[in-house]
């Protein structure tokens, strides 16, 4: 490494939590930033390519917390945030901040939030939108709750991660705006999926549906990534997951139902998801929703 390089390192100490599909390369471009990178993974084999690029692995949370100034979470679901946030609670030390990429609820974030706010510790709630795709590319939309001063001190470690980081309020409002964003999304790849098996019974070449409508007003990231592959029944590599999108929607649901707020395309939504989810394709890549709508759903495997 040359004094150039050195001089560019972001020398706070950063640890990871959650190696899986977003969390590996999230965890690559902090990585090509010269950030000081531990790394804790239940799974610990996940992290091997991590510790090959210079990461440095630790044993535990205990041993993780004790180390860094700055706590990033990634995790799959409510319930694992709140374990790994028990794991680490003993250790915290005031003046770190947690930063959790994960989506989960607002309720819970805000109970989380004041837990380590006892300790002294920040929680910043600061879901992504974007995809693997947008974690390997560094073009993630990151969504803030908390507070706003910690925010603009931590936006030097996100930087390599992000195209925008958007501060949208106290802590909850993070993962009420990845709510909205995953209505939006999951009532998008729901429709594709049916225009996708119309325009194939129509006799069109679905695969050629995304070029068509690039830059227009039906255009988005989800028709751009995965319309082609509903076309061509193109399954194999699993991008994201349907249970992720069925997660979001519950969360969805139970937010519209606290809020008194009307969500009659998101309910439908909702029911669909969970109707594909449980004929077996929970861990599949969303591309499959449009296996309902087609005759042959034999490419379920």
């Amino acid at each position: 490494m040359t004094k150039r390089d050195k001089s560019r390192r972001i020398m706070t100490k950063v640890g990871f939590i959650g190696i899986g599909l977003m969390g590996l390369p999230l965890c690559q471009r902090l990585l090509s930033a010269q950030v000081n990178l531990s790394v804790w993974n239940r799974t610990s084999n996940k992290c091997q390519p991590l510790l090959e690029l210079g990461a440095s692995g630790v044993d535990s949370l205990q041993a993780l917390a004790e180390s860094v100034d700055v706590i990033m979470l990634c995790v799959s679901n409510t319930d694992s945030v709140m374990a790994v946030t028990q794991g680490l609670l003993p250790y915290l030390r005031r003046g770190q901040s947690i930063v959790d990429f994960s989506s989960i609820s607002p309720d819970v974030t805000r109970e989380l939030c004041g837990q380590v706010a006892q300790k002294g510790v920040s929680w910043l709630d600061s879901p992504v939108s974007g995809g693997v795709a947008g974690a390997q590319a560094g073009s993630l939309a990151i969504m803030i709750g908390g507070d706003e001063s910690q925010v603009d001190a931590l936006r030097p470690l996100l930087a390599p991660l992000s195209s925008s980081v958007t501060y949208m309020g106290p802590s909850g409002t993070g993962q009420t705006t990845k709510v909205c964003n995953q209505m939006l999304v999951s009532c998008n790849v729901l429709v594709m999926a049916e225009v996708m098996a119309m325009a194939k019974r129509s006799g069109v070449d679905a695969s050629r549906i995304p070029q068509a409508l690039k830059g227009g007003f039906a255009d988005s990231i989800p028709l751009q990534l995965t319309g082609t592959r509903m076309a061509n029944n193109d399954f194999e590599e699993v991008k994201w997951h349907v249970k992720t999108l069925l997660k979001d929607l519950d969360m969805a649901s139970q937010l519209a139902q606290q809020m008194g707020s009307a969500t009659p395309m998101a309910g439908l939504g909702l029911q669909l998801m969970r109707q594909h989810a449980t004929n077996g394709y929970s861990d599949k890549d969303p591309a499959t929703l449009v296996c309902m709508y087609q005759q042959d759903n034999s490419k379920k495997e």
